[in-house]
This record gives structure tokens, C-alpha cells and sequence, in this order.
């Protein structure tokens, strides 16, 4: 079975991870039309090592950070359909084939994303944000059971494996590449919801993701990009009265993330991030243009879907002391 889907794979070093995410797409029971790599800057030869598997290898020239060889891959791309995969990420033999047919309709798909080495723990599997402008991946360290075994509507999608229809690109444009790395997936979803845009989330298609290969969870720079680009999400979405309005959710979204960054010995890093976002963020504002209008009531219903998942799988401490402190959603 082939099917009119163009895989694109950034990759930034980790060659022995891209190379079992290469033998997963050759085993896909559905043959998509191509496989792109797109080389950021690698060094340990994982260019090398896409080009032995046949795939179309695009060299970007240095590290230019996720958004960026993403989009070149995008670009780059002849089909119908663009399926965007992390370089550490492995497929189960079906995940191509189950994704374009439960589609549907739907302008992106994904499926569920389990942790590395296991078959019972989600690493998340679509995108959720609240109010104070902080994102969660839905499930994220959960049982499988803590999401619904049923293919069901979803505002945001994550590009850690999905499936976006290429039209969708041409129309809503391509990820912001001023957020370099990280949360350039949560700015193309609110972008979505503005355009009325909406996904699938298709529970039967699996694959596994190690998540934070390249630099690790709680590197100083990770923490550095996602600070700042915490601050770029309000920026570029939050009209001025949303933010009046929702100013104390802001405030305790950020400094309890920060909190997080310290206890993981990132303080300075996540200061650094906030401070960064701050000072340019009369630039971003301007740079985006005004505002979708519309962004309240989904980013409502989002932070209302994070609060039931975590009631009913157990709260971690961070939406615990959240929602203690802005109260639960009405």
C-alpha cells in the first residue's frame, strides 16, 4: 500500500536513534511517497547514515534549531500530505497506515506516543495549554489508560510523529522560526484554532519517543529556549485585555515552572529565558500583528481538559499547586 505522505526527519546528531526510526519507516506496512532528512548541523554521522537508507538528505548548514529544518523539509516536500517525525522517535509497523486512514477529514493527525521502552506509560500525545500560557503534553507520564482508547477531535498537535495535511502549510503558514526550538508546535496550534482548524487524535496509531535526545530534559539551554518561548506564546496570541484578565493565572504558570527549573539546578537559565522574552517582547507583538480574537474560549476548554485528565490519573505537583492557587476550571 503506498500513500501520497512525504516524511520529514530533523535530525541534530543521534545517529543510532535515527537509524531505528529509519528501519520503523521501512517496515511501515503503508510505503509513504519519500523521507526527508533534513541535516541540522550533525556531526556524528547521522547525515551519512540517512543517506545509506535511502533517504533524501537536505544539509542545512550549521544548527539552526528545530522550526527551521523543519520548515526547509516542509518546503522541500511533494506530498499530499507531510508526516513530521523526531529523529528519536520509533514506529510500530502500522502507524503510517492507521494515521492516513483515520484522518479523515481532519487537517492533522497523531497518535499515541509512549515512552521509550515501554508499552504502558504515555510520553503524551497531543498538546494542551492553560490559561497562563504554560503547555502540557496530555498523558504525559501517565498510563495508557489515563486517555480514552478512541479516535476523538484535538486542537493542538504536537510534531513530535503526526500528520499534517500540506495545504494546511500553505494556508497557516509554517512554524515561527523565532522560537528556534520548543513550543513552535503550541504557537502553530493556537494559529490553528484562529483559523478554525482542527485534528484527530487516532489512539491506534503507536510509537515510542525517548524525548530530549539531543541535550536532555533539563539542560540549561532547553530550559533557556522554552522560558523565553513561554513569553513569545503571550506575546504573539494574548490580546492586552486577556492579559489583564488573566494576569494571576500568568504569574503562577511562570513562577511555578520556574520553581521546577530551580529544583533542577536551572535557575539562571530559566531567568535568563524570562528576561530574554521580556525585552523582546514589544518586538514579537508587533512582528505577529494583532491577536486572533477568538483564542479564549478553546484555551478555556484546554486548561479544562488538563484539569480532568490530571483529577482522574493523579496531579502532579506543578497543576496541583496550579489549580490551588487559581482555582478549578469553570
Amino acid at each position: 500500500m503506498n500513500v501520497p505522505v512525504s516524511i520529514v526527519i530533523p535530525v541534530h546528531n543521534g545517529r543510532e536513534l535515527l537509524e531505528k526510526l529509519l528501519a520503523s519507516i521501512a517496515r511501515q506496512t503503508a510505503a509513504p511517497l519519500e523521507v526527508i532528512v533534513v541535516d541540522d548541523g550533525s556531526t556524528d554521522g547521522a547525515a551519512e547514515c540517512a543517506h545509506r537508507a535511502g533517504a533524501r538528505v537536505i544539509p542545512m548548514g550549521g544548527n539552526r534549531g528545530f522550526a527551521a529544518a523543519v520548515n526547509r523539509g516542509i518546503r522541500e516536500a511533494g506530498g499530499e500530505s507531510i508526516a513530521l517525525i523526531n529523529s528519536d522517535v520509533e514506529l510500530d509497523n502500522r502507524w503510517l497506515e492507521t494515521l492516513w486512514g483515520t484522518g479523515g477529514a481532519a487537517d492533522f493527525a497523531t497518535g499515541k506516543i509512549l515512552q521509550t521502552g515501554s508499552d504502558h506509560i504515555l510520553d503524551g500525545s497531543y498538546d494542551l495549554i492553560c490559561r497562563g500560557g504554560c503547555s502540557w503534553r496530555a498523558g504525559a507520564g501517565r498510563p495508557v489508560a489515563a486517555l480514552a482508547d478512541v479516535i476523538s477531535n484535538i486542537r493542538f498537535c504536537s510534531a513530535t510523529a503526526a500528520i499534517f495535511r500540506a495545504e494546511l502549510f500553505r494556508k497557516s503558514g509554517l512554524f515561527e522560526e523565532l522560537f528556534e526550538s520548543y513550543l513552535e508546535d503550541v504557537d502553530f496550534g493556537l494559529r490553528c484554532i484562529a483559523a478554525e482548524r482542527r485534528g484527530t487524535y487516532s489512539p491506534g496509531a503507536v510509537c515510542w519517543h525517548q524525548g530530549s535526545a539531543t541535550l536532555g530534559r533539563w539542560n540549561a539551554r532547553v530550559v533557556r529556549l522554552i522560558s523565553r518561548n513561554q513569553v513569545f506564546l503571550i506575546a504573539r496570541h494574548y490580546p492586552a485585555e486577556l492579559i489583564r484578565r488573566w494576569l494571576w493565572h500568568i504569574v503562577v504558570a511562570h513562577a511555578l515552572w520556574g520553581g521546577l527549573a530551580i529544583r533542577h539546578g536551572c535557575g539562571v537559565a530559566w531567568v535568563r529565558g524570562k528576561f530574554e522574552g521580556l525585552r523582546r517582547f514589544r518586538a514579537v507583538r508587533r512582528e505577529a500583528g494583532s491577536p486572533a480574537g477568538n483564542l479564549a474560549p478553546a484555551i478555556v476548554e484546554s486548561e479544562r481538559e488538563i484539569y480532568r485528565l490530571q483529577s482522574e490519573s493523579g496531579f502532579d505537583a506543578y497543576w496541583r499547586l496550579y489549580f490551588r492557587l487559581i482555582g478549578s476550571p469553570r
